[in-house]
C-alpha cells in the first residue's frame, strides 16, 4: 500500500469512527445505560476493527471525552445557539454539535475546520435539509471564539 493510499485509508477510518461515535451518542438519547453503550461499542470493534483495543480507537476516545465533558459541551452549545434552548434542538443536530465542539476544544490533532467539515457531512447524512446550515452557523461562531482565544479548555465555563 502506498503512502498516499495509506493516508486515505486512515482518513477514511477516522471518518468511519466519527460516524460510529455519532451513532452511539445519538442512541444514548434514548438509552442511557452504560452497559448498553459498552455492548454497542464492543460490537462495533469486533465487526469493524478486530484486534483493536477500544480505549485506543478514535471512536472510543470520542465517546469517553464527550461523556466526560457533556455538561460543558451543552453549556457552550447553549451559549452559541442564542434563540434556541438546548432542549428544543433536534437530537441529531445536538449530537453532531457535541461531537464537533468536543473535537474543536479538546482534540489538538483535529483542526477546527476539519471538525466543522465533518460535522456538516454528518448533518447532510443524518439530518434534514436545514441541519447543515444550523450546525454550520453555531459551529462557525464557536470556531471564531476558539481562534480568537476567547474559548478553549479552561475558558469554556
Amino acid at each position: 500500500m502506498s503512502k498516499k493510499s495509506t493516508g486515505a485509508w486512515r482518513k477514511s477510518s477516522r471518518h468511519a469512527q466519527r460516524v460510529f461515535a455519532f451513532q452511539v451518542l445519538y442512541s444514548l438519547n434514548f438509552e442511557h445505560s452504560e452497559q448498553q453503550l459498552q455492548t454497542t461499542f464492543e460490537h462495533f470493534i469486533q465487526e469493524q476493527q478486530p484486534g483493536t483495543e477500544k480505549e485506543n480507537s478514535y471512536a472510543g476516545q470520542l465517546l469517553k471525552g464527550i461523556r466526560d465533558n457533556l455538561d460543558k459541551l451543552d453549556s457552550i452549545i447553549s451559549r452559541y445557539s442564542q434563540n434556541w434552548k438546548v432542549k428544543r434542538i433536534a437530537m441529531v443536530e445536538m449530537t453532531i454539535m457535541r461531537l464537533a465542539v468536543y473535537e474543536m476544544l479538546y482534540r489538538e490533532d483535529v483542526p477546527v475546520k476539519v471538525a466543522i467539515n465533518e460535522a456538516i457531512e454528518l448533518a447532510k447524512t443524518f439530518g434534514d435539509n436545514n441541519s447543515r446550515n444550523f450546525v454550520n452557523g453555531i459551529l462557525d461562531a464557536v470556531a471564531r471564539d476558539i481562534l480568537n482565544g476567547k474559548l478553549g479548555p479552561g475558558l469554556e465555563s
